[in-house]
């Protein structure tokens, strides 16, 4: 693929991502996961291999695309690739075996949409590494720095307040407000973490396939968190009116 046809794929790619999320937001469309899964939307399947099926495709593609690809891999071509297998790793393997939700299930159809999503991202980053990015001459910047910062502090955020969610299903049978944490200042700690991860992948990065799934994750965790929050609100008359749904102070 020439590097204008990566670019334009790209472009397109993140349109897409702009007008499902106006679509989310303005027809206020509630994703049929967690605890807004409902049938009406076709077979379902268990939750947890629902997760897994949904995150294979990233944590398979792009570490395939990086290493097959004929570019010559430099050092933070290294580090990218450990960063997103990291990520997958926990988002594929650990995470779904962790879930404490006996029963649940979600729709194939958002199981297919999500494999195709993840599919897609693991692709363009993948194969930009693998095959058009340049090579990295110039160490360790300040980018990078501060990329690793944030990735990893949205990855502490993200994990810790997965445990926490965990932790609560298992002591109450069914939903509860979550205290504490974050959840002080956001209804959904889990969604701001992984949105700030991807946005610091982006900054050590520094290119349009990682600044396009940093675009895409905005795209699909607002509306969902906006979703959580609003049920949060509608199922609990004491909900605390301060916390935002997914940016402290902000939204």
């Amino acid at each position: 693929m020439s590097l204008y046809n990566f670019i334009l794929l790209n472009l397109i790619w993140i349109g897409i991502a702009l007008i499902i999320f106006f679509s989310l937001v303005i027809f206020n469309i509630r994703a049929p996961y967690g605890r807004h899964s409902t049938d009406k939307w076709g077979k379902m399947i268990p939750n947890h291999w629902g997760w897994f099926w949904m995150e294979l495709p990233a944590f398979l593609i792009f570490p395939i695309l990086v290493l097959v690809g004929p570019r010559e891999k430099d050092w933070l071509t290294y580090l990218l690739f450990g960063l997103w297998t990291l990520h997958y790793l926990n988002r594929t393997v650990i995470f779904p075996f962790r879930l404490r939700t006996r029963g649940k299930k979600m729709p194939l159809t958002i199981v297919f949409s999500a494999i195709f999503f993840n599919g897609m991202n693991g692709f363009l980053n993948g194969y930009y590494l693998g095959h058009l990015a340049p090579e990295d001459q110039s160490g360790i910047t300040i980018n990078v720095i501060i990329g690793l910062a944030l990735f990893f502090g949205g990855m502490y955020i993200n994990y810790g307040t997965d445990s926490r969610l965990i932790a609560l299903r298992k002591k109450k049978a069914g939903y509860s407000i979550p205290r504490g944490w974050f959840f002080r200042w956001v209804s959904c700690p889990n969604h701001f973490g992984e949105l700030v991860e991807w946005i610091g992948f982006a900054v050590v990065a520094w290119s349009l396939p990682a600044i396009t799934f940093a675009v895409w994750t905005f795209c699909n965790l607002v509306p969902r968190a906006l979703n959580h929050h609003a049920w949060y609100h509608e199922n609990f008359e004491e909900y605390p009116s301060q916390r935002k749904a997914i940016i402290p102070w902000l939204w």
